[in-house]
C-alpha cells in the first residue's frame, strides 16, 4: 500500500470536526474520534518503550504491534456494516498469547500486585499497558452504538495483557517488580 501525505495544515478541523476515513466529517469529540485518539496515544506510549529496548526480540514484537494498532484504527476509521475485518486477526491474537506464554515462563508466579514502575522500561510497559486499557475502554464505547466485531476488543485485551507481563520480563524477570503492600502508615509517621 503506498501513502502519500503532501499537506500537514489543512484548516479543515479549525471548527472542531474532522473527516473519517471515507471522508464523512464528524465532532472531534465523537466516541469513534476518541477511540481513535485513544489508539494513536497508546501507540505513541508504545513508541516510547520502544525507545528504551534494546535490539532483539522485545523491540521486534513492539514494532510489530505498533503496526497492529494502525491496522486497528485503520479498520475504526471508517464506519462499515458488517465491519471492516482487521486484517490477519487471530494470527495477531495468537501472536500476543505465545508472546504471553513466552514472557510469563521466565517469571515467578504473582504472590502479590504489582505496582507500574521498577526499570525504566518496565515502567513504560506498565504506563503503555494502562494506554491500552483506555484505548480499549473506548472502543467498547463505540462497540455499545455500533458493531466493530469481536476481534478488536480481543486483541486490545491481549495487547494488554502482554504489555503487562512484558513488564514484569523488563523488571529482571519479575525481581525488580514493585509490588503493593497493604496498610502502611505514611514515610516518617511512625
Amino acid at each position: 500500500m503506498s501513502i502519500r501525505i503532501d499537506q500537514i495544515v489543512t484548516r479543515g478541523g479549525d471548527t472542531g470536526q474532522t473527516s473519517l476515513g471515507n471522508g464523512e466529517r464528524v465532532a472531534k469529540d465523537s466516541i469513534r474520534i476518541e477511540a481513535l485518539g485513544a489508539l494513536d496515544e497508546a501507540n505513541a506510549v508504545i513508541g516510547l518503550l520502544r525507545a528504551t529496548l534494546p535490539a532483539g526480540r522485545n523491540a521486534r514484537f513492539i514494532a510489530w504491534v505498533q503496526g497492529l494498532l494502525f491496522d486497528v484504527g485503520g479498520a475504526i476509521c471508517i464506519p462499515a456494516n458488517p465491519p471492516r475485518a482487521l486484517p490477519h486477526a487471530a494470527a495477531a491474537l495468537q501472536a500476543m498469547e505465545d508472546e504471553v506464554a513466552v514472557l510469563r515462563a521466565q517469571v515467578p508466579p504473582l504472590r502479590s500486585f504489582i505496582l507500574p514502575g521498577g526499570t525504566t522500561a518496565a515502567a513504560h510497559a506498565h504506563l503503555a499497558r494502562t494506554v491500552v486499557r483506555r484505548a480499549e475502554r473506548r472502543l467498547t464505547t463505540l462497540a455499545r452504538q455500533e458493531d466493530i466485531g469481536a476481534d478488536i476488543p480481543a486483541c486490545m485485551n491481549r495487547l494488554s495483557d502482554y504489555l503487562f507481563v512484558l513488564g514484569r520480563h523488563l523488571n529482571n524477570n519479575g525481581m525488580a517488580d514493585l509490588t503493593w503492600a497493604p496498610a502502611s502508615p505514611p514515610p516518617g509517621t511512625d
